[in-house]
């Protein structure tokens, strides 16, 4: 169905994608992963054309894009693109009509899919009326109803309810079952793990991981253990022999380093947690992604130090004190000006020279009033930084 090939997208001397490659096949569900940043969205927008490649190859059933395949394409966009002062229906309609689809044709499918999802009694209501989650479903219901041959979604599940959630993996299994192509874009790994046949990981605008989700778990081997807990579990993570620990309430995924150590490992938690499950699992594709990408670098201490050492000072020169200042000299100036030509007059009226020039001393006064003030500021701040 659609083939991308060493697809390659650069901006400004950053590349965003970089000779980016995979195949999605008609019937299949495919994850398209990666961290925030990894340029999932630029290679889905260079797939359907949205902005074009700096260099690369993409195919819709062996031939490169038209304008007609937009009537094949389903997008769900990350971003919520609804007219929201437009009623539901006539939302749905609008949008289906730029699909090729007549409003006679388009109308009784639309409430079909408003009733599925739930809101067949808000078709009139403005969109602006729903929640963000019901926003969500009628531009799924926007991707869905012109019965595309490929579907791209971007985070479906974002703003859904665990009822939705599961809603919409039923739909999208549905219409797996169709033979249509479906690429899916989350960071929930678990809908990912349980629904897709293939992934492809992005990290940085290149492919780090791709294949089977089967395949990419016996290559990263059975060390896991999966733990259920009563207790506080953070010192797993100080165990030498285990290589990284997920941690969370009552809840871990351990990957030690020898798999013989699984005994040792059991001895060390006896006094510490009350076990109430220890098993033996192929790794999540969490902790696999995890692995794979890394987590982003935490500021280090001494880079903390040296912020605090170095605090940002407030320079009576900067752009706001100079146009503060600005205020009182110009009116000074005015002040002068206007004396002078009264000054020069036979019936001189000393009332407005004399009216500038105290408003040039109240604005004067006015600003190193506020230089004093964010002085202190200043210093109780960092004093503060510093204990």
């Amino acid at each position: 169905m659609l083939r991308v090939s060493n697809l390659r997208k650069e901006y400004d001397r950053v590349v965003a994608v970089d000779e980016v490659s995979f195949d999605v096949k008609r019937g299949e569900l495919f994850g398209l992963l990666g961290p925030n940043g990894a340029g999932k969205t630029t290679t889905i927008r260079t797939v359907l054309n949205i902005i074009q490649p700096d260099s690369g190859e993409i195919t819709f059933d062996g031939k490169p894009f038209s304008p007609e395949m937009w009537n094949i394409i389903g997008y769900l966009p990350e971003e919520r693109g609804l007219y929201r002062k437009s009623r539901i229906l006539n939302t749905i309609l609008y949008f289906a009509s730029l699909k090729g689809m007549s409003a006679a044709n388009a109308k009784p499918s639309a409430r079909q899919w408003l009733d599925r999802f739930g809101l067949r009694d808000a078709e009139s209501r403005k969109v602006e009326e729903l929640s963000k989650g019901n926003q969500q479903k009628v531009q799924l219901i926007i991707a869905l109803l012109h019965k595309p041959q490929l579907l791209i979604l971007d985070e479906p599940f974002n703003g859904l309810d665990p009822v939705n959630q599961i809603l919409l993996k039923d739909i999208l299994l549905d219409l797996r079952q169709q033979n249509i192509a479906i690429i899916f874009s989350t960071h929930q790994m678990d809908q990912v793990e349980k629904m897709c046949d293939n992934i492809c990981l992005i990290n940085k605008g290149k492919v780090v991981l791709s294949g089977a989700i089967s395949a990419i778990k016996k290559r990263y081997g059975s060390n896991s253990i999966r733990l259920e807990y009563d207790g506080d579990g953070t010192f797993l993570k100080t165990i030498p022999f285990v290589k990284r620990a997920d941690v969370y309430q009552n809840y871990a995924e351990v990957e030690l380093t020898d798999m013989n150590k699984r005994h040792e490992l059991l001895g060390t938690m006896e006094g510490k947690l009350e076990l109430r499950k220890f098993e033996v699992v192929e790794p999540s594709l969490n902790s696999i992604f995890v692995s794979v990408v890394g987590i982003p670098d935490q500021p280090r201490e001494d880079d903390a130090a040296v912020s605090i050492q170095r605090p940002a000072t407030s320079s009576p020169f900067d752009r706001k004190m100079l146009t503060a200042i600005l205020t009182p000299v110009v009116t000074f100036i005015l002040s002068v000006v206007t004396f002078i030509n009264e000054f020069l007059k036979t019936d001189p009226q000393w009332l407005i020279p004399g009216a500038l020039f105290l408003a040039a001393v109240l604005s004067l006064l006015k600003v190193i009033k506020q230089r004093k003030s964010g002085v202190k500021a200043t210093a109780m701040n960092t004093s503060g930084e510093i204990q």
